[in-house]
């Protein structure tokens, strides 16, 4: 939650030493600094990536936000980085996903010999910004588009025989799974599974559920309604509040537990 990356270094036997902070070349934890209170996600990231971001042949640090935008740490080689974050742009835009939470993944997903940008996000799915700038230049994106469609609700809790899709809070990795020459996709997400509390019967339960649902996706709009850049935490926080207790009165009816899957999508 704070932000900080995590290191550990290997050693010449195979073995890793302790994790420690990562730091910068001016010896202070790499993170990305926090403009104001009200903009606390901007430091809170997701998950760095590791790449020669700009072909100069050091390994850059690609980061991912909770806000879902994305910031360039440069390398300076021998695992040292500037403490300066840069934001990543397309175009005159900060990238930022269709979403929050900002999960690089970097890789030449379009086969023209330069490197995309692949991402999940909390909405689900998976996102793809394409670089257009070629092969070994400092890449020149394209605003992120949806590569595999999220769900149309990724926080509802589902029943076991519902699970037909990823739900939310995906991330993202790309392998060539079954050996063909293609790239694929494998996506794990983060999702409940919901059934009748002990004594609840399942009509109570189908219906109870469906009265939640309608309050839910109520509230939700009226978060999204809310949304500004940045955040305007005084309306949202009320509107967090009030959600946080509707999902607290499910456990009258509900039995929930939380889990994931990870899913793949083989390129044809």
């Amino acid at each position: 939650m704070a932000g900080l990356f995590q290191v550990l270094w290997g050693q010449a036997d195979g073995t890793f030493k302790k994790a420690e902070t990562l730091n910068g070349t001016d010896g202070q934890p790499l993170i990305i600094p926090m403009p104001n209170e009200k903009e606390i996600v901007e430091s809170i990231c997701t998950r760095p990536t590791a790449v020669d971001w700009d072909a100069d042949g050091d390994l850059d640090l690609v980061v991912g936000n909770f806000s879902g935008k994305f910031y360039l740490f440069r390398g300076e080689g021998a695992g040292k980085f500037n403490p300066k974050p840069e934001p990543i742009k397309a175009g005159e835009t900060h990238l930022q996903v269709q979403g929050h939470h900002g999960d690089p993944c970097i890789v030449d997903w379009d086969g023209d010999g330069d490197v995309d940008v692949l991402s999940g996000a909390a909405s689900g799915g998976v996102q793809w910004s394409e670089n257009t700038a070629g092969p070994k230049k400092t890449p020149v994106l394209k605003a992120f588009a949806a590569l595999i469609p999220g769900p149309v609700d990724p926080n509802e809790g589902r029943r076991p025989h519902e699970v037909n899709e990823p739900a939310g809070s995906t991330r993202v990795c790309v392998a060539d799974v079954n050996g063909d020459g293609k790239l694929d996709v494998l996506v794990g997400d983060a999702l409940s599974l919901v059934s009748p509390k002990e004594g609840v019967s399942e009509a109570d339960f189908v219906k109870r559920r469906a009265e939640w649902k309608a309050a839910s996706e109520d509230l939700q709009k009226q978060m999204q309604a809310a949304q500004t850049d940045p955040p305007d935490m005084e309306k949202l926080e009320p509107l967090y509040e009030k959600f946080n207790e509707l999902y607290k009165a499910r456990e009258a009816f509900m039995i929930e537990e939380r889990t994931g899957f990870v899913w793949v999508y083989l390129r044809k």
